[in-house]
């Protein structure tokens, strides 16, 4: 019992190693078994980055108000993940826009360099990102929305994970670090940690519950075809391309159904 929980503790420090800044006790190193485990951790990394955003916005908010409490929130995750996802977001753009085939997709998201369709990519998701939740701050105390959406966000790349395959035949020093697959038990386990955040705050309402379930799966679903469809499966940049598009179509399902508050009745 003890040996399990000792290797649970350690797969979780290997998730807040490789996908934050966060520091980490020194006895947790590099595993390839560990890191293939990691997956399941994710929403609580979701939990770490959105609890972070929160608190940045709600010192932020009483200091200069909503729209600066937005973009030092918005600053404050980017820092903490140390804009992994915005880089596998730049990466899709880059492999997906100027690439025709799988090789020459594959190839373009190994680049370090960011090219034209990242840079506008990364503007539009940005811009629409803090435009979207400027607005909803006027709507709603927006904390709590900012840890569901940063843990739904990640469980829809836990999503990918369970039901695609990793595509990338040969690892190499450009490659991100990433579960290659998942068993039922631990999606299993990692649903109930997305839900965690769900419950707490939004308890009795239905219409949000269901809202989310649909932007949730749609996202996964659109963008697991899309994957296939194009290079049969998903990579590191897949998934960091997943977690922000499914954080700001959550973000703008919930301005649009508290814009149209009849909806919730």
């Amino acid at each position: 019992m003890k040996n399990a929980l000792r290797a649970q503790i350690h797969i979780f420090f290997t998730a807040l190693m490789f996908y934050t800044r966060i520091p980490c006790p020194s006895w947790v190193t590099h595993s390839a078994e560990y890191l293939n485990k990691a997956t399941v951790y994710f929403p609580v990394i979701g939990w770490i980055v959105g609890g972070a955003a929160a608190l940045v916005f709600v010192a932020a908010q009483g200091v200069w108000g909503g729209l600066v409490a937005v973009v030092l929130s918005t600053i404050a995750t980017i820092w903490i993940t140390g804009a992994f996802h915005e880089d596998g977001f730049a990466d899709v753009c880059d492999g997906f826009g100027g690439g025709w085939t799988k090789m020459r997709i594959l190839e373009i998201m190994k680049d370090s360099r960011v090219g034209a369709f990242g840079v506008i990519g990364m503007i539009g998701m940005l811009g629409l990102k803090l435009a979207t939740l400027y607005e909803l701050q006027q709507m709603v105390y927006l904390p709590p929305w900012l840890i569901i959406g940063h843990t739904l966000s990640r469980y829809t790349a836990v999503c990918l994970v369970a039901t695609d395959e990793y595509v990338r035949e040969n690892d190499d020093a450009k490659a991100k670090p990433i579960a290659k697959g998942m068993g039922k038990k631990d999606w299993f386990f990692a649903t109930l940690l997305a839900l965690v955040p769900v419950i707490w705050a939004v308890s009795g309402l239905w219409p949000v519950w269901a809202l989310l379930a649909v932007l949730v799966f749609g996202v996964w679903l659109m963008m697991g075809r899309y994957f296939r469809k194009r290079i049969g499966g998903y990579t590191g940049d897949c998934l960091g391309a997943t977690q922000q598009v499914a954080e700001v179509v959550i973000y703008l399902g919930l301005q649009a159904l508290f814009t149209h508050k009849w909806l919730l009745v």
